[in-house]
């Protein structure tokens, strides 16, 4: 009921141009109910009134009927996979999607930020998870490595060089 009688509130701020105040109602019905998609459609509604198709096309993300611009628009704007996965607002399991295509894009969402982690990852697990974790590369790695043990050689070296040089 909570979810009927806030929607219509909703719509009353709407229709009296408080659109930050729908804009934050929604927001809190997407986190109080993140597998109910009449939020979601509504918040992207909200934020094509503000002209921000990459914050649409986060809304409507789980949707068959989405627009491929504001998809476009949200992938680019969160091009790694955790952060991708994070912006869904997702809680819960795939087999908690209202549709088989929402099941499809949260299962491949996920699939490529425990591919970024290297782990698997859960959509309850992802808060765990610090950062956007981006993956590095072995070579990454080992660049990082030997700069550190270069570092340390080299402020070893001048310290035993001090050392030496204040008792000659």
């Amino acid at each position: 009921m909570a979810l009927n009688d806030t929607l219509a509130r909703v719509d009353a701020d709407l229709a009296a141009g408080r659109i930050p105040v729908a804009r934050q109602r929604l927001r809190g019905l997407v986190s109080s109910y993140p597998h109910e998609p009449a939020p979601r459609r509504r918040l992207a509604e909200v934020y094509r009134l503000y002209g921000d198709p990459a914050e649409a096309g986060r809304w409507m993300y789980l949707e068959e009927d989405r627009s491929p611009e504001e998809t476009a628009a949200f992938e680019e704007r969160y091009a790694n996979a955790v952060g991708l996965m994070r912006a869904v607002a997702w809680r819960g399991t795939e087999s908690d999607a209202p549709t088989p295509f929402a099941a499809g894009q949260l299962a491949a969402v996920r699939e490529a930020a425990s591919e970024t982690l290297g782990r698997p990852v859960t959509w309850d697990g992802l808060v765990e998870v610090k950062g956007n974790a981006r993956q590095i590369s072995p070579v990454t790695d080992a660049l990082t490595g030997i700069g550190c043990l270069l570092l340390t050689v080299a402020f070893l070296g001048i310290w035993v060089y001090g050392l030496v040089s204040l008792f000659d």
